[in-house]
């Protein structure tokens, strides 16, 4: 494998192996400084020579993530060409009227705004409307998708409720169609952590490119998540892989996919026996945890880039160095041997 840049499917678009979340510029779990903000985005669009794909959503601090990474550029003087925006359309910024937001609550910190949700034909265009003008000129997004349709979805109560949903996140497409035609979006996605709606979605609209959640990682790729990207891969449509650390349980943290864990649970012991054996194995062949995840998640044919959050400056560089890992084919075959990845897994070891 290599971590030189790859096609986003049949996009035409070439992305690097790394793609860039910017939650942590919207205030996920903490408030952070301007200056800490600006030395992120100093360090993203400083670290290589190729354009860098910035990935934010009018749902990452009610807008404020976007607000940040236009103002952030603007200061830095960072001309247009050298990012490419995805923003992922589904929520609006609306006036705060409570001590907190209310479409997140808990994990959002120090905003002035709060977010509704917005999917449908109409909805889709008001967030792409308001995502332009928070980013500001000269910066426009050039990947957009519809954020979390799954979740939009799975919230229907009955049969035919999910199809009045459903025929929403279809207007949502149809409205993204026409501002590709009309040339002011690129490539059209969807960024899901159910890849089952991923699936669906596919066989519905025309999509370009997909964001997979939680569904190919290292610890989670059953043989149907596995045929899925082949699928997408033969039809031309793009991958970013995302969510690969499992919400950083994978690598040492007390989250697993937006749950904490407790060691006494036993519904949560099974976990940390993977993730024990996991890492004994990483120390075994000298491997980091984290770069073990990052190259399992690039390795199918038709991914594109690995998306990774940082809310450290110093942390942007590290991503890339993952992207570029050189993990032992024996640490793989180990990996097979202890049942920690599918024996069957075609692509590694």
């Amino acid at each position: 494998m290599t971590a030189s840049k790859r096609e986003l499917g049949k996009t035409g678009l070439d992305i690097p192996p790394i793609v860039f979340g910017t939650s942590a510029l919207g205030n996920l779990y903490q408030a952070y400084s301007m200056e800490t903000k600006l030395a992120i985005l100093r360090e993203m669009v400083g670290s290589t020579d190729r354009p860098v794909v910035l990935d934010s959503a009018g749902k990452y601090g009610a807008g404020l993530a976007l607000e940040t990474i236009g103002n952030g550029l603007r200061t830095l003087g960072v001309p247009p060409e050298k990012v490419i925006i995805s923003n992922k359309l589904a929520w609006v910024r609306t006036p705060l009227r409570g001590p907190e937001p209310t479409f997140e609550r808990g994990v959002w910190f120090g905003l002035e705004y709060d977010a509704e949700q917005a999917i449908s034909y109409e909805g889709i265009l008001r967030c792409w409307g308001q995502g332009c003008e928070l980013l500001g000129a000269p910066y426009r997004p050039r990947l957009v998708s519809v954020h979390d349709p799954d979740e939009f979805l799975n919230s229907a109560a009955g049969s035919a409720q999910r199809q009045r949903a459903m025929q929403n996140v279809v207007g949502a497409y149809r409205a993204l169609h026409e501002l590709k035609r009309q040339g002011q979006v690129g490539p059209i996605g969807v960024g899901a952590k159910d890849w089952k709606v991923v699936r669906e979605l596919a066989e519905i609209v025309a999509l370009d490119w997909v964001m997979l959640a939680c569904s190919l990682t290292v610890f989670h790729h059953p043989p149907e998540v596995v045929a899925l990207v082949a699928s997408l891969h033969e039809r031309g449509i793009g991958i970013i892989n995302s969510a690969v650390f499992h919400a950083g349980f994978l690598t040492g943290g007390r989250f697993f996919d937006y749950r904490e864990l407790h060691q006494d649970d036993p519904a949560d012991r099974s976990l940390f026996g993977w993730r024990d054996k996991f890492h004994a194995l990483c120390r075994q062949h000298d491997v980091l945890p984290a770069a073990a995840c990052v190259r399992f998640a690039m390795s199918p044919p038709g991914v594109a880039a690995v998306a990774l959050n940082t809310s450290r400056p110093e942390q942007v560089q590290r991503n890339w160095d993952m992207a570029s890992a050189d993990i032992p084919t024996g640490f793989w075959a180990a990996m097979k041997d202890a049942r920690l990845i599918s024996p069957d897994y075609p692509y590694l070891g």
